[in-house]
């Protein structure tokens, strides 16, 4: 009997670690690369693990990321369904078209829902794209005539907002994309668990900024709590690169010199094995496998490198 007990005292132990790391989201990449790919642009479904009530984080490209889904069996009902009842919003870190065309494109298709954004960004597409000229205002805000299929939601930075028909929440914080252009990072929150999504960035010693300073301080105690499941980072380029064609984009070398810093807020050794999903990678495809090379060889940190494939579920 000693010994049964003393066996299950052993198996829970050793479960500890296990359940610590419980799947918290899935995410199901629709679009993961950069540059002039059309049909594999930024764009990342991710729900609770245990429901399909996504929210699209940067939307590139959505029609052909679905039906990759459906085709790799991520999704077993039609593109129409996953488009029209599994996508409840679209989070948009800025508003270049390699980040928001699969959204302005799916419109007439999509069902009634809301498109969160920043103030600047919100503006951009207003004024440039859902318009009445250049695309119909699917929106109930701006110019032109409002269909009012879409609510425009505007994001304060650094305020918790509850994500409509999810459990979710969302904080954004501010990105520099070549300053003094904008992007943003979105924090996902569901109970207790999170994921960090940043849009395109460059590192702050190129940017002239301090926002990624800023946002590794804001997160770096989830890390600490091991509450944040992963995050969701940039590398178009690969380290041949030279700093003046960077363009408002991050370098293996540079997004580790990034990662050292959010180690230095979170404490020596507390990165190892965080996941860290690379996006934006760039064509040639000899770039993107470059990338993927030197990141792994640079990994004194021992982060998790994941590089999404389109179409492919991960879990974190």
């Amino acid at each position: 009997m000693k010994f049964i007990t003393r066996y299950f005292i052993i198996l829970f132990l050793l479960s500890l670690p296990m359940l610590a790391q419980k799947t918290a989201f899935k995410v199901v990449p629709l679009g993961v690369k950069g540059g002039i790919d059309e049909t594999n642009l930024s764009a990342y479904l991710i729900a609770p693990v245990k429901t399909n009530n996504y929210i699209c984080l940067d939307a590139g490209t959505i029609n052909a990321g679905i039906e990759k889904a459906i085709e790799n069996q991520v999704f077993t009902v039609s593109v129409d369904e996953v488009l029209r009842k599994y996508i409840k919003g679209y989070f948009i870190s800025h508003a270049h078209l390699d980040h928001v065309s699969g959204l302005i494109i799916s419109s007439p298709a999509d069902s009634s829902k809301t498109v969160y954004a920043t103030k600047k960004c919100m503006q951009m597409m207003e004024e440039h794209y859902f318009n009445g000229k250049t695309w119909a205002n699917f929106g109930d805000e701006g110019p032109g005539y409002q269909i009012k299929k879409y609510h425009f939601q505007t994001l304060p930075l650094e305020e918790e907002v509850k994500i409509s028909n999810t459990t979710m929440t969302v904080k954004a914080f501010p990105l520099s994309h070549g300053n003094p252009f904008e992007s943003t990072a979105f924090l996902i929150q569901n109970d207790t668990n999170a994921v960090l999504y940043l849009g395109d960035t460059g590192p702050d010693a190129i940017e002239k900024s301090t926002d990624l300073t800023e946002l590794w301080k804001a997160v770096a105690p989830m890390i600490i709590e091991k509450q944040l499941k992963g995050i969701f980072i940039e590398v178009s380029f690969p380290n041949e690169q030279p700093d003046n064609a960077l363009y408002g984009h991050l370098t293996p070398n540079h997004l580790m010199q990034e990662l050292s810093k959010l180690e230095d807020f979170a404490g020596k050794g507390n990165l190892k094995d965080l996941k860290i999903i690379i996006t934006h990678r760039k064509p040639p495809t000899k770039n993107i496998q470059k990338i993927k090379e030197q990141l792994k060889k640079d990994n004194a940190l021992g982060v998790d490198f994941v590089f999404p494939e389109q179409g492919r579920r991960f879990d974190l």
